[in-house]
This record gives structure tokens, sequence and C-alpha cells, in this order.
């Protein structure tokens, strides 16, 4: 008789006692969906010895006339962002703000230096950014992630929001 696999199972501690997660970084542009997985960000940073790193690429594409923004409204979503950082720090989160500027196409790569730089344990990610039409000429972020990043990497699915604070506020219950 054959023995069954053992099943693995990974919870928010090492065998040790001490947190899987100390450093989460959170990859943001700004879109609704990036704002969906904030509060699984937020829920992995909360606590003693935990710091979020709030990353935002500021994607350019250079031409003959310059370097531009991709987005028009890039100013409106870094003071939104910043916003966000600041009512982190307000709910005693260890929220740190990094703003990286680079090519369009190396979004991924931005974030997943950022994560290095940090010794990131985890990479929390939403998994569509500012449209389907941007997505398909800039390509997945989320999906370049999962290939390239130096950690494991969380992508929170679109429509989870409402059972993310649901979740949040039974672990708020629960403390």
């Amino acid at each position: 008789m054959r023995s069954r696999p053992r099943r693995r199972t990974v919870d928010s501690t090492t065998r040790k006692g001490g947190t899987m997660f100390r450093t989460i970084v959170w990859a943001t542009d700004g879109s609704e969906a990036a704002d969906e997985a904030l509060p699984y960000a937020k829920g992995l940073a909360t606590g003693e010895g935990r710091k979020l790193v709030v990353v935002h690429s500021k994607e350019i594409y250079v031409g003959r006339g310059g370097a531009f923004p991709v987005l028009a409204d890039e100013q409106d979503l870094e003071q939104k962002i910043r916003g966000q950082v600041h009512e982190l720090a307000d709910e005693r989160v260890d929220a740190r703000f990094r703003l990286v500027s680079g090519l369009a196409s190396g979004a991924a790569h931005m974030i997943a230096d950022v994560a290095r730089e940090a010794g990131a344990d985890v990479i929390v990610v939403g998994t569509r950014g500012h449209g389907p039409v941007a997505g398909l000429l800039l390509g997945s972020v989320t999906q370049r992630l999962l290939h390239i990043a130096p950690c494991p990497v969380l992508a929170v699915p679109t429509g989870k929001h409402a059972e993310a604070r649901a979740a949040e506020r039974e672990t708020v219950a629960v403390s």
C-alpha cells in the first residue's frame, strides 16, 4: 500500500514561530485593480517588525520629441498614491513610498528591482492595470513579475475587494 504524499501548507509564520513576511512590496499603478490589492498588502504588513514598500513605476515613452509619461494623469496618480501611504501610516502601518521611472516596457523589472533592494518577502499586485487596451499595448506587468520577481508574488484578481475588506474586518475582530 502506497502512502499518500504529504501536503505542504503555508501560513504567515515560520516553523520557528516568526513572521514569514516582514517586508511586503505593494506595486500600484493607481488603478482600481491595484487598490483592490491594497487590503491584502496592508493585512500582511500589519504587525510588529513589518514594513510595506509602496512602489509606483512612472512609465515613460521616449521619442524624438522627448520623454512623456504613459498616462496623462500621472501627477494625479502620484498624489493619490502618496495619500494612500499617509493613510497607511495613520493606521500604524510602516509604509514607505518608492517612485521609480523608466521605459513603459520595463515596469515589471523596476518593481522587481525595488523588491530585491528592499529584501522583499512578497510582492502584492492587482491583476489588471488601467485597462485592456493598455494591457495589450504594454503587456501584463503582473504576468511578467511572476517570471522575474526575486520573491513570491501575490496576484489579487479584480472583484476581490469586498472579500478582502470582509477578511480584514474579521481579522480585526479576532485580534
